[in-house]
């Protein structure tokens, strides 16, 4: 790991979903996913906004520069039963990655999901990204049929992770590696 992201060091709040440093996040997201998939014609179903995204995490660091993001959308009790969460804008900064940030967002998104009241989250990455794939698995989520708007995407992947287990990654440590 280059000594650099060895010594990274940043802090996580809460932040509204409409906050310009989010905001930025947020677009160098969809212009990376965009590059990925070779348009802009990626994400089925309603995209998150302000009105239906209650936590919004950025982490910033140790200047105050965002590196890294994601929110919570809570799914309606048709979608997957009742006391769903779904992960929405999960990013990291290019240059922040390998540092435990990206790890960091999702821990402090399962921990606002339980003061939501959530027993389980979900979320959507999708076939361009195996980088996020291996992420979610690394981190313990499983694998689930695709859900809500994803069902009969070619381009998504779904998985999921029960709230009420010991959170962690699958090698059982707590890492932020």
């Amino acid at each position: 790991m280059d000594d650099r992201k060895a010594l990274m060091l940043w802090t996580l709040a809460l932040t509204p979903f409409d906050d310009a440093d989010a905001d930025r996040l947020r677009r160098a997201q969809r212009e990376e996913l965009d590059a990925r998939y070779g348009s802009d014609d990626h994400e089925p179903g309603v995209a998150p906004s302000a009105g239906d995204v209650p936590v919004f995490l950025v982490a910033r660091d140790e200047h105050g520069i965002p590196i890294a993001c994601g929110g919570l959308r809570p799914l309606s009790d048709d979608v997957l039963g009742p006391g769903v969460v779904e992960i929405k804008r999960m990013y990291a900064a290019p240059w922040a990655r390998g540092t435990g940030v990206a790890t960091a967002i999702l821990r402090g998104l399962e921990e606002e999901a339980r003061r939501l009241g959530a027993q389980r989250v979900v979320l959507e990455t999708g076939t361009a990204q195996p980088d996020a794939m291996r992420f979610y698995r690394r981190e313990g989520y499983e694998p689930i049929p695709l859900f809500g708007a994803y069902i009969g995407s070619e381009v998504s992947v779904c998985f999921g992770q029960d709230l009420t287990r010991r959170g962690g990654r699958r090698d059982g440590s707590d890492d932020q590696g």
